[in-house]
């Protein structure tokens, strides 16, 4: 008999998987459809030897010293500073929007305070922030958006922005300095040995059982358990009662190339009208040296794996359906971003599972203690 049965050998799935396992000494199977640990952070080394990240790249960046520090429990770490060039007008300038780039851009010598002015003068103001095309327009105007966002947004939605959730562009942030800094998190670092080693260790606790190429229907019913703790889409869980909830997602090419580096930077986007969003270089993350690199193009696509969640009203009032289901489930918790339909950074997967552990434990003392008081 297992204490908990987990769907998902992702970060939520794992996390709680090993929490359970280390403070409470509850017995857990975790299963995953995949042929691997990790979710979407899995990396792996190609036949050219190169660490890649199968699903594009995962660049962790956190504020929350808690989470930095329950991870670096499964790995040492390696100092890494995100940067980001995007290919606009026939040149590689820096994303988010700063000084650099639109000096580099118009071929001025602003200072940031003459910046701030040129913002000001270029932004159309908006009563009320809707869209995802409100938030660029009234911060940096029209044709900065143009060029950098609504090409970018249309192709990794397939959605115009102006259709689009604000929370979508909102996540970019706009500087009047020079930092090309893609984040400005207290903590970014990657994982010193890659994401696969971290999950490895994560779940090598004796009480943790691992079964992969399973769908958890299979076998829910043959192998006994007393509680589920569920990352999957949550409509599939419920059958697509009341249909399927959109998502984008991704087709990854990747590519060795006989060159040490092949970009000035890992990321380069391309707002432009290539069909793909991005190309990545997977050696500036992981510090790899090696005579060969290899880089990844993200095709965004309207079917396929569950990537991102589609920020839309409708959406949110579909899911609330399938949210009101969920909470009137007894034994099962859902958690992570395809199970509640959010689209949450690593970090913020890790913050909420550890949450839900503290629950879990408060709930398990509960019983433990109801369970002295009976027997007394």
């Amino acid at each position: 008999m297992f204490d908990y049965l987990i769907v998902g050998a992702g970060f939520a799935g794992s996390v709680l998987a090993e929490r359970l396992a280390s403070q409470l000494g509850k017995k857990v199977l975790i299963i995953d459809t995949r042929s691997h640990i990790g979710g979407n952070a899995y990396d792996h080394y190609n036949d050219a030897g190169i660490l890649v990240h199968k699903y594009g790249p995962h660049i962790f960046h956190t504020n929350s010293r808690d989470v930095f520090e329950y991870l670096s429990q499964f790995t040492e770490w390696r100092s890494y500073e995100h940067r980001v060039l995007a290919s606009v007008d026939g040149q590689l300038v820096p994303i988010p929007i700063n000084l650099n780039t639109v000096n580099q851009l118009y071929g001025l010598n602003l200072t940031s305070f003459q910046l701030e002015e040129f913002f000001a003068s270029v932004a159309e103001p908006k009563d009320y922030i809707r869209t995802s095309e409100d938030v660029v327009i009234s911060k940096v105007g029209r044709e900065l958006y143009e060029k950098f966002f609504r090409g970018y947004t249309r192709k990794q939605w397939g959605i115009d922005p102006s259709e689009l959730d604000k929370s979508v562009t909102a996540r970019v942030p706009t500087r009047t300095n020079r930092d090309n800094r893609y984040f400005t998190d207290s903590y970014q670092a990657m994982p010193l040995h890659g994401y696969t080693r971290m999950f490895e260790k994560m779940l090598a606790h004796p009480n943790i059982k691992i079964m992969l190429n399973t769908d958890y229907r299979e076998i829910s019913q043959i192998i006994p358990y007393q509680e589920m703790i569920y990352t999957g889409p949550i409509d599939q869980y419920f059958n697509y009662r009341y249909g399927k909830l959109p998502y984008r997602s991704l087709d990854f090419k990747h590519e060795t190339i006989n060159t040490p580096l092949h970009q000035p930077v890992a990321v380069v986007n391309y707002p432009n009208e290539h069909l793909y969003t991005r190309v990545t270089e997977f050696k500036y993350l992981t510090g790899q040296e090696h005579p060969k690199t290899s880089i990844v193009y993200e095709y965004p696509r309207a079917e396929g794996d569950p990537y991102y969640p589609v920020p839309r009203p409708e959406n949110a009032e579909l899911y609330k359906k399938y949210k009101a289901l969920a909470d009137a489930t007894p034994g099962v918790n859902f958690v992570g971003r395809l199970a509640t339909y959010k689209y949450y950074n690593m970090d913020q997967v890790v913050a909420q599972a550890l949450t839900v552990y503290t629950k879990l434990a408060a709930y398990s003392k509960t019983q433990e203690n109801n369970h002295v008081v009976t027997a007394a």
